[in-house]
């Protein structure tokens, strides 16, 4: 594992960092570095929160950039498995992930401009943990799985349990999250992400949402639907998409899936982007606009 050294200058943000070559000797290089000791792959939010302070000071930077396997995109076990090292422009560009997950890719092509797609990894979208977290919205309604690997192995964990709160995952200081596995998409499946968001194109959503659906014929099968900023955590609208399945698709089931969404989710008002107020009015229009665009998906073959 290569390690350089960046000096004992006070003002550094960190004093060492480190290259591992394999999942292995990353999760080793966590455990066992001068603390704290963290991990780094695209580094577009965190390089950010430690130059303005809004992260505490870190003596070890471990580069995960290097590792072959967190940059696999492929079907693995019959399904799609995207390694956490992926940056977004690559998610957008490929045809698996436009085929199996099209919530993700819509997800992922909106987050900040093409400069920080190009940096800027799903994994480190999760591990941060936002609660409207674009890319992680767009999984959650796909049903993922991460992959957790630590000094103990190897386990897999339904995306939601990853989030502990606010900028807070569940992960330990020795863990790193290998990628994440989706359901592959069968016939009569689809899915959409929309989102709102002011116009500067890099700040974080006023309000996101995906769908994921199944139809038979014209009868919603199943559903799934997640929110984003609607609580401390990304955001699962259970009772809604429980309402849905085994409705018909038509006007009255959509009004009352509206209706479901605003009784269950909690939104709150945020000074730097909107009131809880506006983002329920939001929040009925993006679940109509992406339960008609994820039917009409689920009608393709």
């Amino acid at each position: 594992m290569e390690a350089a050294s960046a000096g004992a200058d006070p003002m550094t943000l960190w004093k060492e960092y480190l290259h591992p070559q394999s999942v292995q000797q990353a999760v080793e290089a966590l455990a066992f570095s001068p603390a704290p000791a963290i991990p780094i792959a695209g580094g577009t939010d965190l390089m950010l929160d430690l130059q303005q302070g809004h992260h505490p000071p870190v003596h070890t930077l471990v580069d995960l950039t290097g590792i072959p396997e967190l940059q696999a995109l492929e079907i693995r076990n019959e399904r799609l498995f995207i390694g956490a090292g992926v940056p977004h422009h690559r998610i957008v560009e490929s045809s698996l992930v436009r085929q199996h997950a099209a919530s993700l890719v819509e997800s992922c092509g909106l987050i900040g401009g093409p400069q920080v797609r190009n940096a800027a990894t799903l994994g480190g979208n999760v591990a941060h943990a936002l609660p409207a977290a674009d890319g992680t919205i767009g999984l959650l309604a796909l049903n993922a799985e991460a992959e957790i690997a630590s000094l103990a192995g190897r386990r897999l964990l339904p995306l939601h349990e990853l989030f502990a709160g606010p900028g807070k995952s569940t992960l330990a200081h020795d863990e790193i999250i290998v990628g994440f596995y989706i359901p592959l998409r069968k016939p009569g499946q689809g899915s959409a992400f929309c989102r709102v968001m002011r116009a500067q194109g890099i700040a974080l959503p006023i309000l996101n949402l995906a769908v994921w659906l199944e139809r038979q014929d014209e009868i919603i099968r199943a559903a799934r639907i997640a929110v984003g900023p609607a609580g401390p955590t990304p955001f699962r609208a259970l009772q809604t998409s429980a309402y849905l399945t085994g409705k018909p698709f038509c006007e009255e089931t959509i009004l009352g899936a509206q209706q479901a969404l605003l009784a269950e989710a909690q939104f709150r008002t945020s000074p730097a982007r909107a009131t809880a107020e506006y983002r329920r009015k939001l929040v009925v229009v993006l679940l109509k606009t992406a339960l008609l665009s994820a039917w009409h998906r689920a009608s393709e073959q």
